[in-house]
């Protein structure tokens, strides 16, 4: 398996194999290091259920990853951007169900 691969994957689906791979990378490089844990820091994201909070912490990881001097964390930030109110709205909308509530 390629080494991004084994980055992308969520720390708990890594096989023991992966495992030891990803610490051994993570050894490597500093800026490897702290761009994989932005990447498992932007996972909490997802846990926001509230538009506002998540909004709040998307602006301040944002914030972070330009800091950052990651090139393609920044790249992922400029598209984050773009799409703000996009990723907003999924979160505004998850309490509304477009299914009919009477019955036939």
């Amino acid at each position: 398996m390629e080494s991004k691969y084994i980055f992308l994957k969520n720390p708990e689906n890594l096989t023991d194999d992966q495992a030891e791979k990803l610490s051994e990378l993570l050894g490597y490089n500093l800026r490897v290091v702290r761009a994989y844990l932005m990447k498992e820091d932007f996972e909490r994201f997802w846990e926001y259920k509230s538009a506002y909070w998540s909004g709040r912490f998307l602006d301040a990881w944002c914030t972070r990853a330009m800091r950052s001097k990651i090139e393609p964390m920044k790249k992922f930030v400029r598209m984050l951007r773009k799409h703000r109110e996009l990723l907003m709205n999924w979160f505004r909308s998850r309490g509304l169900s477009s299914g009919y509530g009477g019955g036939f």
